[in-house]
């Protein structure tokens, strides 16, 4: 079950947001997620609240206010092999949107299965 979180600067539209969590999403399932699997947030804070380098460590060009950071939380376990053909197909779905994927940074988390409740408190994977 991945939980995603992108986090953006205000002010971003309802189109903005709704198309990176749509690539987002459609890059998890394209990996072998369900895609009935959907829980996301987005998190759009002020300037001050959001802070980071238009350059480190590597980006081709400078990051500006369309920035997006997309942190996604899922079991551990995913491979490299699974991690870089969904960075490349979540970079095209970003393209297509407008969003030049330099702008776009992605963490990836993991957590053991035994850390998931998904709902009545009850731990399925234990």
């Amino acid at each position: 079950m991945p939980l995603v979180t992108v986090t953006v600067r205000k002010p971003k539209t309802a189109a903005f947001k709704a198309g990176v969590l749509d690539a987002v999403h459609a890059a998890l399932v394209e990996s072998g997620v369900p895609a009935t699997d959907r829980f996301q947030r987005v998190l759009e804070l002020d300037a001050d609240d959001f802070r980071y380098d238009p350059g480190y460590p590597d980006a081709a060009m400078p990051r500006g206010d369309d920035f997006v950071l997309i942190e996604i939380l899922w079991s551990v376990g995913r491979s490299v092999k699974v991690k870089k053909p969904l960075l490349a197909g979540l970079m095209q779905r970003l393209s297509a949107l407008g969003l030049d994927p330099e702008h776009v940074m992605v963490c990836f988390k993991e957590t053991g299965w035994e850390n998931w409740s998904f709902a009545g408190g009850r731990l399925i994977h234990t």
